[in-house]
């Protein structure tokens, strides 16, 4: 174990004295072990407050930070340390990067460019499909998808990069020790297959309301920029959106259904001025030229060929007449029962549930509970 790893976690765990005061602190120290070893009066001529003055000099929080760092080793997870050269690189630019970073899965994951797919718990059939296809079409061009690891939206992103065997990273807002929601123990486990699951709490941290919009601020920091895919007025992915401002960051948001409630967030990010985005190249176009290039490489015979084919639109593929008439009759953002179907397509009853049985295994279109169809994009 490294010896500097208790006192960084030791100054963590201070009282009162906050990331902010932490970082203020080693300003004045350059490193947590000066600081811990200063006498009163220098702690007091650094413009502390008297308790974390007294804190500091009767080593508080060593203890418990020793026992800390031996129960991360035993639980797998390696500790980075805002010195260390394997801290983020972006992250390092915020106001109050963490001291602290524990981290499962491959470090090299958050020095790669990324993107922040974030939105609401409570997503529509839509949300889930968009979230997902623009995060596999990101993934696909190298960036990494960083998001919460939350239900809904978050899910959907890190499945879409896995969808692409791309990397994608999961920033927990509660202790390593758990992964939270429970029922995404298998995506947590795939997502430490080919990325990483981070945090900045302690071991033993619950999931408690007010980590989250501490947890926000890495999502958003880690990342080049932060797309929202619905969410609703009063959502964390504001939030999110918000610091990504703050940080300097490109701020990005999907369109959704004016009469949604769930279409709130995006949409008055958009008027804000946030950039609108419906394909893959919206995102990707306001980089730099260098990243651009990095994420791009220059196109083949072949990369035309696939483009061009990605683009096409899904009445473009090899469809049978009945097949492009119960297509036409599906959504993309909206569930439809299958008895306002047999309204639509003038077809027999049992051709119509053949044909979409047809269309689900090709991957088209997704049943959903109570003989509920849609139309994946």
């Amino acid at each position: 174990m490294r010896e500097d790893i208790e006192y960084w976690l030791g100054l963590s765990r201070v009282e009162g004295l906050g990331v902010r005061g932490a970082h203020r602190l080693l300003e004045r120290f350059n490193v947590p072990q000066a600081a811990y070893m200063a006498s009163l009066t220098e702690l007091e001529s650094a413009g502390l407050p008297a308790p974390i003055c007294r804190a500091l000099f009767s080593q508080a929080g060593l203890r418990e930070a020793e026992k800390e760092a031996e129960a991360a080793r035993k639980t797998g997870c390696e500790i980075i340390t805002w010195a260390d050269e394997a801290y983020p690189p972006l992250l390092r630019q915020i106001a109050d990067p963490p001291l602290v970073i524990y981290i499962r899965g491959d470090a090299r994951a958050l020095a790669r460019h990324s993107l922040a797919v974030v939105g609401t718990r409570r997503p529509t059939p839509y949300g889930l499909q968009v979230a997902r296809r623009l995060a596999r079409d990101l993934a696909e061009r190298q960036l990494v998808i960083v998001s919460g690891l939350a239900r809904g939206i978050d899910s959907a992103a890190h499945h879409g990069a896995l969808d692409a065997h791309g990397v994608t990273v999961a920033v927990q807002g509660r202790g390593m020790d758990e992964i939270y929601p429970k029922e995404n123990k298998k995506l947590a486990e795939r997502i430490l297959e080919a990325g990483a699951i981070i945090s900045e709490f302690p071991l033993g941290t619950g999931p408690a309301p007010e980590n989250f919009p501490i947890r926000n601020r890495i999502i958003s920091g880690l990342s080049l920029g932060v797309m929202v895919v619905e969410a609703s007025e009063y959502s964390g992915s504001l939030i999110t959106a918000r610091l990504a401002t703050e940080q300097n960051r490109e701020v990005f948001a999907v369109p959704g259904n004016v009469t949604s409630p769930q279409s709130l967030g995006p949409n008055y990010l958009i008027k804000q001025g946030a950039k609108l985005v419906d394909q893959w190249m919206d995102v990707i176009e306001e980089f730099p030229p260098e990243i651009r290039g990095q994420l791009l490489p220059p196109p083949t015979d072949a990369g035309a060929q696939h483009l061009a084919t990605e683009s096409s639109t899904l009445f473009d593929q090899s469809l049978t007449g009945e097949q492009k008439q119960v297509l036409e009759a599906l959504r993309p953002d909206q569930a439809i029962f299958v008895d306002d179907i047999f309204d639509r397509v003038p077809l027999t009853h049992p051709r119509i549930l053949q044909t979409l049985l047809e269309l689900e295994m090709s991957g088209l279109v997704q049943q959903l509970p109570g003989k509920n169809f849609i139309r994946k994009l």
